[in-house]
């Protein structure tokens, strides 16, 4: 505790939501083992930019504002769904294609837009929304100072930068990597299934 915040209670509850398995921790993981780890950092660095474009956001009052208009959750929430969509496709028509794995860096993207990937993936997350808000309404007390906004902004940030890139690091370690090659058919048809399923929880989930 730091004052009159319950540091560690804060710390907690985003080390269960970050680290959990979800559409981010899914697409870090997918693409540490197929393209490697500097490939797997770029993505890692988008989504860290959402998180932390969220949790500023929310210190500074904005996603307050943004559960009073529902509609533009609602917005964020359709573009999210079919962003998380459109990934569960392209894993299943991986998924389905035969042959051998693509060997690791042939196919990676361009640095820039895979963190650009990262970045739309977290930023059309409506759960971040929500668990960001949530975590500044409940878990700071009203009389919060700016210091402690920003304490809490960067503890956070630099946990969840380490649990993203311990990620990276993870999935792209040589044993789990040559797992990935022999698998990959395996791999793609689960992670087809996660990014439908994530996609249909947000769509019919009431936020």
């Amino acid at each position: 505790m730091i004052g009159h915040i319950h540091l560690s209670l804060i710390m907690l509850a985003a080390l269960i939501a970050v680290a959990s398995p979800g559409p981010a921790t899914l697409s870090i993981a997918g693409t540490s083992m197929r393209s490697g780890r500097r490939t797997g950092f770029a993505l890692a660095a988008g989504v860290l930019t959402g998180s932390f474009t969220w949790s500023i956001s929310a210190a500074a009052g904005l996603s307050a504002l943004m559960l009073a208009n529902a509609w533009l959750i609602e917005i964020i929430r359709y573009f999210g769904v079919g962003y998380l969509l459109f990934l569960a496709f392209k894993s299943a028509r991986s998924a389905l294609t035969p042959g051998e794995a693509v060997p690791v860096g042939i196919a990676a993207a361009s640095l820039r837009g895979t963190y650009m990937r990262g970045l739309a993936l977290h930023l059309t997350n409506p759960k971040a929304i929500l668990f960001f808000g949530s975590l500044y309404a409940f878990g700071l007390p009203a009389d919060a100072t700016p210091v402690d906004l920003a304490i809490v902004v960067a503890v956070v940030g630099l946990q969840s930068a380490v649990i993203f890139f311990g990620y990276v690091l993870l999935f792209s370690n040589p044993v789990i990597v040559r797992g990935y090659l022999k698998l990959r058919r395996w791999f793609e048809g689960v992670f087809a299934l996660a990014f439908g399923y994530a996609g249909i929880k947000i769509l019919t989930a009431k936020l």
